[in-house]
């Protein structure tokens, strides 16, 4: 059976929901919008552990956290680096010489449900490297000054990709250590994967999976995880024949 770990990336700053608000602490759905993505993938079956990449000086309020949350899996913090690739980097170096397929997350994605992870280990045993997207519904254009339209883009080719970004080991480690050996920046760590001529399969997000960026993004995401553990809670009642 194939080992897969999660490393969820929570050192960010998140400066587009304004000065002074950590993004990933701030309550949703009655907790801190990173306990629910921690829980998402201490719940996943295909998980064996996790990795929380943080900020200097967080490891006592994630401690914290833990304490009031119902974790089953181990778990290790690992502190960021200055970009989002040097933290990635820093937790693959925190992995389990035994795990072969990680998945890795932003903290901040806290709606990513056990079928989804599932579906994107399978892919990156399959091919190497996988991502969960979903395909462009919006009419997309294309600004060369951000003030007027250029051209008009096919969206029917372009897909929004999302979390989990899932690799196999040596594959995700071989990309990145590429793109320090080159001292370049990457959006994404499917980004590296192009690199070294690394093919990443997609994984269609079957349910929104949305990221909290901005404020904006806040009440459309409780409203999810609101849904989301009402499905829950109706599933354990009817498991333990309740009701």
């Amino acid at each position: 059976m194939t080992t897969a770990a999660a490393i969820i990336v929570a050192a960010g700053k998140g400066v587009r929901m304004g000065p002074n608000t950590d993004k990933i602490f701030l309550p949703v759905a009655g907790r801190p919008v990173v306990a629910h993505t921690w829980e998402r993938f201490d719940r996943a079956p295909c998980v064996s552990d996790i990795i929380l990449v943080i900020r200097e000086g967080m490891e006592s309020a994630f401690k914290e956290l833990a304490a009031t949350l119902h974790l089953t899996k181990p778990c290790r913090f690992v502190n960021g680096g200055k970009e989002r690739q040097d933290s990635v980097w820093n937790g693959l170096q925190a992995l389990d010489p035994a795990a072969q397929i990680v998945a890795i997350q932003d903290a901040a994605r806290p709606c990513t449900g056990a079928e989804l992870i599932a579906a994107t280990i399978q892919a990156a045993e399959e091919m190497g490297a996988a991502v969960a997207a979903q395909p462009l519904t919006d009419t997309v254009k294309q600004s060369d000054d951000g003030v007027l339209i250029a051209r008009h883009l096919d969206r029917s080719r372009l897909w929004a990709v999302q979390t989990p970004q899932t690799f196999r080991v040596e594959v995700i480690r071989r990309a990145l250590a590429k793109v320090r050996d080159q001292g370049i920046q990457v959006t994404d760590d499917t980004a590296a994967c192009e690199l070294i001529g690394q093919s990443v399969k997609l994984v269609p997000s079957p349910h929104p999976n949305p990221k909290i960026t901005a404020p904006i993004d806040v009440p459309y995401v409780e409203m999810l995880l609101n849904r989301i553990h009402a499905v829950e809670q109706a599933q354990l009642i009817q498991l333990h024949g309740y009701g």
